[in-house]
């Protein structure tokens, strides 16, 4: 029999500014609404189905804050205010900022979401009617499928679709606060039934080696740039774990028995610290695992690990006398949920990942192993998102499947770990990293990184050296401190990842640092009021044509000057909140538009040659939203169609790169019309092609369609 553990790992950072109250972001609410609640209610269908999930503290507390209806967040505010009351400067925060979901699952489903979507696309002005549709469906497309479908209050919501009154709001608000107070009692009965393992993380997800010593990371990366003062604060990190223990005992009535560290992160110097805290489990990733015992994973070409005796078992950690016990994920099978599943028939996508499990089994078995463990573990919220019904009817055929399965059970990591199978194995001195490429690099890798971390190190001696402050204000700094210590503000640092959001991370981990000084009486220092980004990645603009263009469309750039004064956008690097390890971050690489005066031409440059991307099976799209709504898809074989019975002409060649033209009259465009579009990539994963990219990710390319004075305007020497 092969044992399966699964953990889902919950998390968000402390977005409350202790100093104003306000909650900077939304997403715990959001994803309280659509994920928290839902992910474990679904086990009450499968009661013999065994799971562990890791619940970050930094997010419980900011969740019974909301619950209990004293916790506050502008988008919040805003979406309750009477639409007739907004001002000009709410309204058009409203209308910037109520459409950060997923477009296809998300918004495209509803009709009145699109359509107002469609209309900020083309620039149209907002009605009281359309923000206050707005306000509805900003938080009826987070809401639960429990409650989309079983609920009449919000069955009734869906189906209205448009023109909704402010009553409306306030029944949306009571399953708001219903949802948000379902959410930890739904955990606690899950746990108390021994269907569920609850794990924590420290308190605020510090990277908890760095707390420890910020110079592990020359062990990887010798010679790297540093902070200019080395932080080195293992008294914070066992903080961290203790507040932890703390907040896990009081929800939940019992002490936590494992540990997910931050980011998977591990050294040998916090183990003694995760003994104390009184944690008898800890997991991370494989490569930790590989790296720590002296042995590279290859996998075959089905992705199978080629070493499942090492990997399928669990370990015994030993370090600064301590002993802990520790599993190591398999990210081949994790991403597999995390990154590839999205676009697949459930069925399929179950079928799929439940016959790895049974095969990596097997091959344990057979190498002489006994009955294999297999850790999977992921981001239990981000990605659902991306798939049917929230991801319901992939984890119902998932589970469904691992009930039934006759050579597969699941088990709790403490299970696993308290009663192993197989012989653990043991590792002396636990090879220092993360889950992310077995090292630390995206949290202090960076220049942006370690700027961050000298102004941490600097907040640290202003409390030690506090003086003439109220000791509650000096706690108080304290607690800003440890909110500050949290990874995720260091995420977003860098080029290694961006978001929509990153100058509110920015601001937010600097205006916590701002906090520590003001709370100490002492002046703030002039950098923490200047933005620690350096890169210009976390701005997806487009650049609009500066020149008419005459490109030969034969799939190749024929010349420097063919799509000379052509708009840009370029694709980041990586996209998503997540990591991938090990696939492809992007099929796309860059977007270049413009004009003649009668046609529209695109290019689209790929990480390789177009023509071998087609030959692979992938695909390319262009989506209109305006002047009209067409959809010109380029299939694999290379042949253009749109959607629809018929469509405007276009003129398409595959080569090097991807080159299109299509006349402005049969797009129904003229001049000073603007022309907006997105453009998308599908892979063939699974049954059929799926979209797997679409550019931009919040909104679409929008430019206008020049007149006759182009050219001289936009004349630059």
């Amino acid at each position: 029999m092969t044992r399966v553990a699964l953990l889902w790992h919950m998390h968000q950072p402390f977005y409350e500014d202790l100093v104003t109250r306000e909650h900077i972001m939304p997403w715990v609410r959001l994803h309280a609404l659509k994920d928290y609640y839902g992910m474990v209610a679904l086990l009450r269908e499968f009661p013999t189905v065994r799971a562990t999930f890791n619940l970050v503290p930094s997010l419980l507390v900011q969740l019974e804050a909301f619950a209990a209806d004293r916790a506050r967040d502008r988008y919040l505010e805003l979406g309750l205010k009477p639409a007739a009351l907004l001002t000009e400067a709410e309204s058009a925060f409203i209308v910037a900022n109520f459409f950060h979901a997923q477009r296809q699952r998300m918004i495209e489903v509803y009709p009145r979401y699109l359509d107002l979507l469609e209309r900020r696309a083309a620039g149209a002005a907002f009605s009281t009617d359309d923000l206050r549709d707005l306000q509805v469906w900003q938080k009826l497309a987070w809401i639960d499928p429990f409650y989309l479908t079983g609920d009449e209050r919000v069955r009734q919501l869906v189906a209205k679709g448009r023109a909704f009154s402010e009553d409306d709001k306030a029944v949306l608000r009571t399953v708001e606060l219903e949802l948000l107070n379902r959410v930890i009692p739904e955990y606690r009965d899950a746990a108390a039934r021994g269907q569920i393992e609850i794990a924590t993380s420290p308190f605020y997800h510090p990277i908890l080696p760095l707390l420890c010593d910020t110079d592990v990371y020359l062990r990887t990366h010798p010679g790297s740039p540093m902070p200019r003062r080395r932080f080195q604060h293992p008294e914070d990190a066992d903080v961290q774990l203790r507040r932890a223990v703390e907040c896990h005992e009081r929800l939940f009535g019992r002490r936590p028995v494992g540990l997910w560290p931050s980011e998977g992160s591990v050294s040998d110097a916090m183990v003694p610290l995760v003994a104390k805290a009184g944690f008898s489990w800890m997991a991370t990733d494989e490569q930790i695992l590989g790296r720590s015992i002296g042995l590279t994973f290859t996998r075959d070409q089905y992705g199978h690990v080629e070493q499942p005796d090492r990997l399928y078992r669990t370990y015994t950690v030993r370090a600064g006398g301590a002993v802990v016990s520790c599993v190591f994920r398999d990210h081949v099978l994790s991403d597999r949920i995390g990154f590839v599943y999205a676009g697949w028939d459930p069925a399929d996508a179950a079928d799929d990942f439940v016959g790895r499990l049974a095969e990596a089994g097997r091959r344990f078995a057979a190498a002489g192993g006994g009955e294999a463990l297999l850790p999977v573990i992921l981001d239990g919220e981000n990605a659902w998102e991306h798939f049917e019904g929230n991801g319901h009817p992939f984890l119902r055929a998932l589970y469904g499947r691992l009930a039934a399965h006759p050579e597969l059970r699941t088990v709790t990591m403490a299970d696993a770990c308290a009663r192993p199978v197989a012989s653990p194995g043991t590792i002396d001195s636990i090879f220092p990293g993360s889950w992310i490429d077995s090292n630390f690099s995206i949290w202090i890798g960076h220049r942006d990184d370690q700027i961050a971390w000298s102004q941490l190190g600097d907040a640290r001696e202003a409390i030690e050296t506090a003086s003439g402050a109220p000791a509650p204000a000096i706690e108080q700094a304290r607690e800003e401190l440890l909110i500050a210590e949290g990874s995720d503000w260091f995420w977003w640092y860098g080029d290694d990842h961006s978001s929509d959001h990153d100058a509110e991370f920015d601001d937010l981990f600097r205006r916590h640092l701002r906090n520590v000084y003001r709370l100490l009486l002492k002046p703030v220092p002039e950098e923490l009021f200047v933005s620690n980004i350096s890169t210009t990645l976390a701005i997806q603009e487009e650049q609009p044509p500066s020149a008419w263009l005459s490109p030969t469309i034969d799939g190749e750039a024929t010349s420097y000057f063919e799509w000379l004064g052509a708009g840009t956008f370029e694709v980041p690097a990586h996209q998503g909140a997540m990591h991938q390890t090990g696939v492809a971050a992007r099929i796309l690489t860059r977007v270049l538009f413009g004009f003649s005066a009668s046609h529209l031409y695109v290019r689209l440059d790929g990480d390789r040659r177009v023509a071998d991307l087609l030959a692979d099976g992938h695909g390319f799209s262009l989506t209109f939203l305006h002047p009209s709504r067409q959809r010109l898809e380029v299939e694999p074989s290379g042949r253009a169609t749109w959607s629809g019975a018929s469509g405007p002409r276009a003129w398409v060649a595959a080569g090097t790169v991807l080159e299109l033209a299509i006349p402005l009259q049969d797009l129904e465009a003229r001049a000073g019309v603007p022309i907006a579009f997105f453009v998308s990539a599908s892979s063939p994963i699974g049954p059929g092609a799926q979209e797997s990219e679409r550019y931009p990710a919040q909104r679409a390319i929008q430019v206008d369609v020049p007149g006759d004075g182009f050219s001289g305007d936009n004349w630059r020497a």
